[in-house]
């Protein structure tokens, strides 16, 4: 479940990015459709056959992208940056990066929980 809100809080986001005129890279737009979004979804559909592999798939990505997130949202100076946001955006821009950080820490807890009790069994 955690990774299907993800998904839905990362196309509001990406609107915010749209509508906001806040650009990225092209590493930085491989990185988000790799990753961000392609990556817990795959781990998702592994899960399926490949409980671990799928759970190692969604906290790699789910940790890789809170990752992202947080340097380019909230730690690194630039357009990416919460506070350099167009204030006309910024309430849902920053408010969508904060939920993408919090769905992203709790879809890593919850796919290493699944690791560490599928080990145990």
């Amino acid at each position: 479940m955690a990774v299907l809100i993800h998904l839905l809080i990362s196309f509001v986001h990406g609107l915010a990015h749209a509508r906001a005129q806040v650009p990225l890279s092209r590493a930085a737009n491989l990185f988000v459709y790799i990753v961000i979004l392609a990556g817990p979804l795959v781990g998702l559909g592994l899960a399926w056959r490949a409980e671990r592999l799928g759970a190692w798939v969604i906290a790699a990505t789910m940790a890789g992208s809170l990752l992202f997130g947080l340097a380019n949202h909230f730690g690194l100076p630039g357009a990416d940056h919460v506070a350099h946001v167009d204030p006309q955006w910024r309430v849902l821009f920053a408010s969508t990066a904060a939920l993408l950080a919090m769905t992203e820490a709790l879809g890593f807890g919850l796919a290493i929980r699944v690791i560490k009790e599928r080990r145990e069994s």
